[in-house]
């Protein structure tokens, strides 16, 4: 069939282009992760969308036919979903410290991402330096939370159309829709899941808080370090939180205010091993968490327990230096 009509309604420019709608997303993205178009059409759609910009009810398209070849993690609880797709190349990559903390307080958490960036430090390889395994399916998903573990799984093992697509980035050397898409999938099937949802760009920020009003979603927006769903270990972010799609202010926390006079001394270095040991040092508590994680880490757990299932463990048993 192609997707040539598609490509014609939204391939005019940002002022010549018009938008789908959800099921007609719903059947380009279908299409491209089917592989039923040719490489010049996913150019041409990479290029064109990138130019005009995603529509709230496109995104919901796009995350309705990517989900839908996820392969299935089943959970029976609330799950926190953290989708790790930048690294880092200055600041520490905490991300897998957050999902430690979370782990904790006996929450499952799954973290989604690639596994190799020659530019940056991924999350998979700090959780290789701790020495907690790569899933590759549902079974050691579930393997992971028995030992009290988060679980980290990579894209290629979760929906490896997607990783296909996100792939066309080392080609035309741009992003693409895809790479929206990964941050916003609920990843888990049949239950409830609490996505931590990043954007690096502030105009995504609208757009964003958008796609989580209108797919009533369980959701924290922030503004990601270095593009990861953690809190800036020097001075918290935002965190904007949706309960079936609802703003919750009463839940949110705002941004740190005033300058930034000393930043706290966590690592010396970047490095995936670096920054292990400094994970494994907070978590074993001899070091306390920084402060902004500390808080996110509460706000989440506050979030769950709106959600319906309080976890054990109060907030406190996380140290704020």
């Amino acid at each position: 069939m192609g997707i040539a009509s598609y490509i014609k309604v939204i391939g005019r420019g940002r002022d010549g282009a018009r938008s789908l709608d959800r099921e007609q997303a719903l059947d380009l993205m279908g299409q491209l992760l089917d592989g039923r178009v040719t490489d010049l059409e996913i150019g041409a759609f990479a290029l064109a969308m990138r130019i005009k910009g995603e529509t709230v009810a496109e995104l919901a398209g796009f995350v309705d036919a990517v989900e839908a070849r996820c392969i299935p993690i089943p959970t029976g609880r609330p799950t926190v979903v953290l989708p790790s797709y930048n690294g880092s190349r200055r600041l520490p990559n905490l991300t897998a410290l957050l999902a430690m903390l979370l782990a904790q307080h006996d929450v499952p958490v799954l973290v989604h991402g690639p596994v190799d960036d020659p530019t940056r430090v991924t999350t998979a390889a700090i959780f290789r330096d701790l020495g907690l395994t790569c899933a590759h399916d549902g079974d050691d998903v579930a393997a992971a939370w028995k030992r009290s573990e988060p679980a980290f799984i990579r894209t290629e093992a979760l929906c490896p159309p997607l990783a296909r697509l996100l792939a066309v980035r080392d080609v035309i050397g741009l992003r693409n829709s895809g790479h929206t898409v990964a941050k916003l999938l609920a990843a888990c099937a049949g239950a409830l899941t609490l996505r931590v949802v990043n954007h690096t760009h502030p105009e995504y920020a609208t757009l964003l808080a958008g796609f989580l009003a209108a797919t009533g979603a369980d959701a924290v927006l922030m503004r990601g370090t270095e593009g990861e769903p953690v809190a800036d270990a020097r001075r918290l972010q935002r965190l904007d939180v949706y309960v079936g799609g609802v703003a919750r202010g009463d839940l949110s926390l705002p941004a740190q205010e005033g300058v930034l006079r000393q930043a706290p001394v966590l690592v010396r270095s970047n490095a995936a091993s670096t920054t292990a040991s400094a994970i494994q040092a907070i978590v074993s508590g001899a070091m306390p968490a920084p402060a902004p994680i500390a808080a996110q880490v509460a706000c989440l757990l506050r979030v769950l327990d709106v959600l319906g299932t309080p976890m054990e463990g109060a907030p406190a048993r996380v140290a704020a230096q």
